[in-house]
């Protein structure tokens, strides 16, 4: 009399049995594998996102000319990242807030007094402020670091003919045309203030003069001495004497500055 419940009974054991070992092999797959099985949507697998870097984050900025975002970005850096404190002295000095910026570069110099691009992005803050002691420290600190960076040179020979060290900045500008010859025809990246007294920026151009013609540069060798006849730093009839301009003398360019110098 039980014969028909029994069957009912085994029937649904089964069914049952049937199940768990259904699920326990969905547990054993994937999310994926079991999302088919069970005729679901496939779960895309997450791709990692690049993370920007602070440093990133303000070089970009950098370069469309966003230096305030740019120095906030850097300021998420590590406090004791010499780069980022470089980059932010950069920034200020691009934006002329130079004091600030000789903060960020002194802060960068105490985290690493060995690298001599921060002392010499030190010391170019230092020459808009006049202070040229300093910034003659600060260029030798560089040099003795790295000795064979014409830009050193020049920048050390621009900040001594500033300081009216006239025969120590030309020195130190033949040391960087020794480097390389064409030092005057490229970009620093960073330029520095020129003297303020028009005698000191015709020093500086005259000097800029020979450099240029020591590179081979005739014709930007000649612009530079029109600005420091202009500056009242020499007069033609001086560069007429000067030997050091004597392969100039057959230059028509040169001929035609001088030629127009002397007309009323």
């Amino acid at each position: 009399m039980y014969r028909g419940n029994e069957h009912r009974w085994v029937a649904a054991l089964l069914a049952a049995t049937a199940l768990l070992i259904e699920s326990a092999a969905l547990c054993a797959q994937t999310p994926n594998q079991a999302a088919a099985a069970m005729s679901l949507p496939t779960v895309p697998s997450a791709e990692p996102k690049f993370q920007e870097t602070p440093l990133q984050a303000g070089d970009l900025l950098m370069a469309h000319q966003r230096y305030q975002a740019a120095i906030e970005a850097y300021k998420k850096a590590p406090r004791d990242s010499v780069e980022a404190w470089n980059k932010m002295g950069v920034a200020n000095q691009l934006m002329f807030n130079t004091e600030e910026a000789v903060r960020c570069y002194q802060k960068a110099v105490k985290l690493d007094p060995k690298n001599a691009s921060v002392l010499n992005n030190l010391g170019s803050s230092y020459v808009t402020l006049k202070q040229y002691s300093l910034a003659e420290k600060s260029y030798r600190k560089a040099l003795k670091l790295q000795p064979r960076v014409a830009l050193f040179h020049k920048n050390l020979g621009t900040v001594l003919l500033a300081d009216h060290k006239y025969k120590k900045g030309w020195e130190s500008y033949k040391a960087a045309l020794a480097i390389d010859p064409l030092i005057f025809e490229r970009s620093s990246g960073y330029k520095i203030q020129n003297p303020s007294t028009p005698q000191d920026r015709g020093a500086m151009n005259y000097y800029m003069a020979k450099g240029c013609l020591r590179a081979g540069n005739k014709d930007r060798a000649i612009e530079y001495l029109r600005m420091a006849i202009n500056e009242g730093f020499t007069n033609p009839k001086k560069l007429i004497v000067d030997n050091e301009f004597a392969e100039l003398r057959d230059f028509p360019a040169f001929q035609q500055m001088l030629a127009a110098q002397a007309a009323p």
